[in-house]
């Protein structure tokens, strides 16, 4: 039975990569001509920048397992894969490939697990695992650099090298300065917001407006001291959080909570929040809503609203697009420019992926 992974493998791997990363972001430096083939170099290129999240993961992790360990087979992902040399490729990139992400700005996207993720549910890389890939073209890159490698053991830490200066190139895309003008109209931020909302992301962008938002509120007019926002599509339940966001005072009593949708809302998902907000006390519940109230609900939502205050619930449902208008409009010229500051700061806060913050950044710069 191979072992989860070998003895001393983690501090080897972690002094190793250590060392040649701090080589690669030595001030002025340039890379010396790689003697790594030009397809080589191509393929580990577009895995560092793969629009499949894990796969960014995959040649850091078994590339530096070859490097420190010449006898370990850099296709296998799991110690049972069958292959000589085998070992648990997803404990090594937890514990250090992650970790080595997470002080680098997330240049790799800021996956805690990306071993877990489907693409990697699989014994080894190779071509025999193919077809279980959505991403075919970018998993073959993956084949083909492993397979370079594992024949090629001397070179292992040649191609360590080519990886991580990939990896520092995707870094200086990453840090991102956000051009905010020193003065903004109303109608500028309401186009750029819409430009930028325009792409369909699963709520995230919207959630990182609405966060900005609220933080604006709260300090512009004190009735915030902070905002807690949960991971977008994760529930509740898992966050703790009785919504979307979380609205506390001085004391960390959470004074309001906000749902934001970028969907019709419906009558069940009102009902569904109702209990997890009523059992924390919190009264005030405000949904923000692209797309208004399902048509067949309206009447049923609009009775709901009534019932609940009744009770000392007092729930809100609010067009997202005219409330931040009014906002935006109650902030004035340096609020909005606050705003337009803190979109940026939130959108590294939560470490999104480059894709959200160069576009972020793209509009900003033709204001």
């Amino acid at each position: 039975m191979q072992e989860k992974y070998p003895s001393g493998l983690m501090p080897s791997a972690r002094d190793l990569l250590l060392l040649e990363w701090t080589r690669c972001l030595v001030p002025g430096r340039t890379a010396p001509k790689s003697s790594i083939p030009g397809g080589i170099q191509d393929a580990i290129e577009r895995s560092i920048n793969s629009t499949t999240l894990t796969y960014r993961y995959v040649l850091p992790t078994q590339v530096l397992a070859k490097a420190v360990n010449p006898d370990l087979d850099c296709r296998s992902v799991q110690a049972g894969s069958g292959l000589e040399g085998a070992f648990d490729a997803r404990s090594l990139c937890h514990d250090v490939i992650v970790e080595f992400d997470r002080t680098n700005h997330s240049v790799l996207g800021g996956s805690k697990e990306p071993y877990l993720n489907n693409p990697l549910r699989i014994p080894s890389i190779s071509g025999e695992n193919r077809k279980a890939q959505k991403n075919k073209d970018g998993f073959d890159d993956l084949c083909v650099v492993l397979e370079y490698v594992q024949q090629n053991r001397g070179e292992a830490t040649v191609v360590l090298r080519e990886i991580l200066n990939a990896i520092r190139r995707r870094l200086d895309a990453v840090s991102i300065v956000y051009p905010v003008p020193n003065r903004v109209s109303l109608k500028q931020v309401q186009a750029i917001m819409h430009e930028f909302l325009r792409d369909r992301t699963g709520g995230k962008r919207l959630q990182i407006i609405t966060v900005a938002l609220f933080r604006c509120i709260g300090s512009r007019f004190n009735l915030f001291h902070r905002i807690v926002a949960g991971k977008v599509n994760a529930s509740d339940a898992s966050t703790g959080n009785v919504a979307d966001l979380e609205c506390l005072d001085d004391m960390g009593n959470v004074v309001m909570g906000v749902e934001v949708k970028d969907r019709q809302l419906t009558l069940r998902q009102i009902e569904d929040k109702l209990p997890g907000v009523r059992s924390k006390g919190v009264r005030e519940l405000l949904f923000l809503v692209q797309g208004g109230i399902f048509p067949d609900d309206t009447g049923q939502v609009d009775d709901l609203i009534e019932r609940e205050f009744t009770t000392g619930q007092n729930l809100y449902v609010l067009e997202f697009q005219r409330f931040v208008e009014s906002c935006l409009a109650l902030l004035g010229e340096t609020g909005r420019r606050g705003f337009l500051i803190e979109v940026g700061i939130e959108l590294d806060r939560q470490r999104e992926d480059i894709s959200h913050r160069r576009k972020w950044k793209d509009l900003l710069t033709r204001l």
